[in-house]
């Protein structure tokens, strides 16, 4: 059997069960002494990115550039090289194989599948090349750093508003993103925690992998009013809550309780729709940070073992400070505003 055929075979049995392993993200301040990894500038970074499919990781990706180009114009950067794995997890790790044959000093990762990227991660440390886990991360504690959100917190801010709007009681459906990714199924995991604390609410049907895709939200949305009579509220831990929304919109039905993130087209639908909605966010910046944590790395300081950027929290009281309406859809109000000019001209 090929090189390439035991791959895909190690990645589709890291990929089975994977629902029973996400690991919790939160911060660890534990200190990481990073002196073997110094090294004098110019650098040559990779980036190997799980994927481009939807405007938050487009969003997220151009973050990165911003501080590449940052660092390139004070002449830090000698070559920089991105991958693009369309979250395809075997992809992403020949992607990986790579980049490393180009000789680069440092390598940022943010994995298609948590469990599926471990081992190729673990070899990339093992071969003395420093990873800075960015947005997602893997299996093992087998990197140098890890920059985030904390997915946990930000979906069980979200459910605790939507219990508390139903008073504890009510038949709810789930949305959630990728299923595999480590912000997926760690969002899904402490909603389901979290709603467990409220034995008046009842989960209706399987949680709604959605790909993150409007598009395929409102079909399962549509789908799901028709099955159950009575939706008392929707759980969505992102972007595409805009779809279940034009699901209720399209049936003529008023629209329940719904949380999303914070995404420009949702909360526009929210404020014209004068909607009971809430949001918390991934915070696009993570992406800019992703590459100064990286550059602290190769210049020897100490970093943390994992850093999670705060979660922001929108609701009704502050909408009407966040809604862009004079931009598009696709912005996410946590953008650096240079991204946001070099995005939106």
């Amino acid at each position: 059997m090929g090189r390439r055929i035991w791959r895909q075979v190690a990645v589709a049995v890291a990929l089975v069960g994977f629902a029973f392993s996400a690991s919790a993200q939160v911060a660890d301040n534990t200190p990481v002494n990073t002196a073997k990894y110094k090294k004098a500038p110019p650098w040559t970074i990779g980036f190997s990115n799980a994927s481009v499919s939807n405007s938050w990781r487009v969003t997220y990706d151009e973050h990165i550039k911003f501080a590449i180009d940052e660092a390139k114009a004070k002449g830090l950067i000698k070559n920089f090289y991105e991958t693009n794995a369309n979250d395809d997890a075997t992809k992403q790790i020949a992607d990986i194989e790579d980049l490393l044959t180009k000789g680069i000093d440092l390598l940022i990762v943010s994995p298609a599948g948590e469990e599926a990227l471990t081992a190729e991660v673990e070899k990339v440390m093992n071969k003395g090349v420093p990873v800075v886990m960015s947005d997602r991360t893997i299996m093992s504690k087998n990197y140098v750093t890890f920059i985030s959100v904390s997915s946990d917190k930000m979906a069980e801010v979200q459910a605790e508003w939507l219990a508390k709007q139903l008073n504890g009681k009510g038949s709810i459906v789930l949305f959630t993103g990728q299923a595999g990714s480590s912000p997926a199924e760690i969002r899904l995991a402490s909603a389901k925690a979290t709603f467990a604390k409220y034995p008046g609410i009842k989960v209706l049907d399987n949680p709604q992998y959605t790909g993150w895709s409007p598009v395929q939200a409102k079909q399962m949305m549509e789908t799901l009013i028709q099955k159950y009579p009575k939706i008392d509220g929707v759980w969505v831990d992102g972007m595409e809550a805009t779809g279940c929304v034009e699901a209720f919109l399209d049936a003529g039905l008023p629209v329940p309780p719904i949380t999303s993130e914070d995404f420009n087209k949702f909360l526009k639908i929210w404020k014209a729709n004068k909607l009971n909605a809430m949001a918390s966010n991934n915070d696009v910046k993570q992406g800019y940070d992703a590459v100064q944590f990286a550059f602290k790395v190769l210049k020897g300081e100490t970093v943390p073992k994992v850093y999670l950027r705060a979660n922001g929290v929108y609701t009704n009281e502050n909408l009407d400070k966040y809604v862009r309406t004079d931009l598009p859809d696709d912005f996410w109000t946590s953008s650096m505003p240079e991204v946001t000019s070099r995005m939106f001209k």
